[in-house]
């Protein structure tokens, strides 16, 4: 099981409904209306804000998103 499995599997059934509904935006490349912003010192990697978590993608080329990770926001959430 990967990080990203292991992290959806402890959230509250609300929790895990609005991250998987802010996944599936991503995915669509339909990011309106979200807290998205790119990090600092990478050109191709972002963050988006939901309450107490962090949404971490990686925009791979037009056609290709990858979730990096989902994590409780912490001093470590950007170490990757």
């Amino acid at each position: 099981m990967d990080k990203i499995e292991k992290i959806l599997r402890s959230l509250l059934p609300q929790e895990k409904k609005k991250i998987l509904s802010i996944v599936t935006k991503i995915k669509s490349r339909s990011i309106k209306g979200l807290d998205v912003l790119k990090l600092s010192g990478r050109d191709d990697v972002y963050r988006v804000r939901s309450g107490k978590y962090r949404i971490i993608f990686q925009n791979i080329n037009s056609d290709e998103i990858m979730i990096l990770a989902i994590e409780k926001r912490s001093d470590t959430t950007y170490n990757f």
